[in-house]
Formats: structure tokens, C-alpha cells, sequence
């Protein structure tokens, strides 16, 4: 089942998780907790990581230390489809029912 997280609650989950500048990072905070369950659920080592996903051990152990600021939102997305995990960006016009802003589902 998908749960949406607003941009506050991803803020929230961000801060919890020991995320640096969790205000800034949401979108990514989210995408890094949701990349570090798999890793966890899978019980994978970092390089086992990196071999899957391309990237390199140490940018694996940023993402596992929640240290994301040299690491893009499209890096995460793309660390993600290597997992076997479905990304969308949804834009679609912000309506009165539905401020503007941005959502992350996870």
C-alpha cells in the first residue's frame, strides 16, 4: 500500500533519521529513508550496493549516514530502479483542494 508524505511530513522524517538541513532535503530525505529500508530488508554491504546501483562505496555510505548534500534527487531516483523500484514525478496544476508544493510517495 502507498502512503503519501507531504512536504512537511517528509521534513519531519527527515529530521528524525539524523538528516542534515532536513528542511531542505525532503524530497531527497524521503527517497534516501526509502533506499536505506530496501538495504536494510535485503541485508546488502555497501558494495554490494554500489555494484547494483552504479554508484560508488563511499556515495553509498553518504546515503547510509543520511549525508546527502553531494548527492543528487536523480541519483537517488536512479539508485532506486536499480533496486527493482518504481519512481514517478507526477506536475499536474495545483488545485484549491491541493496547495502547491511537492510529494513524495513512497
Amino acid at each position: 500500500m502507498m502512503s503519501r508524505m507531504d512536504k512537511h511530513q517528509g521534513t519531519s522524517l527527515a529530521a528524525d533519521r539524523g538528516f542534515d538541513d532536513a528542511e531542505d532535503l525532503s524530497a531527497k530525505a524521503i527517497l534516501a529513508v526509502k533506499l536505506n529500508d530496501l538495504i536494510d530488508k535485503r541485508c546488502l554491504s555497501q558494495n554490494e550496493v554500489a555494484d547494483i546501483t552504479g554508484m560508488t562505496q563511499p556515495k553509498v555510505s553518504q546515503v547510509r549516514r543520511h549525508k546527502l548534500q553531494n548527492i543528487s534527487l536523480e541519483r537517488l531516483m536512479q539508485a532506486l530502479v536499480s533496486l527493482d523500484q518504481h519512481v514517478e514525478i507526477i506536475v499536474r496544476p495545483a488545485r484549491r483542494a491541493h496547495t502547491a508544493g511537492i510529494t513524495v510517495a513512497v
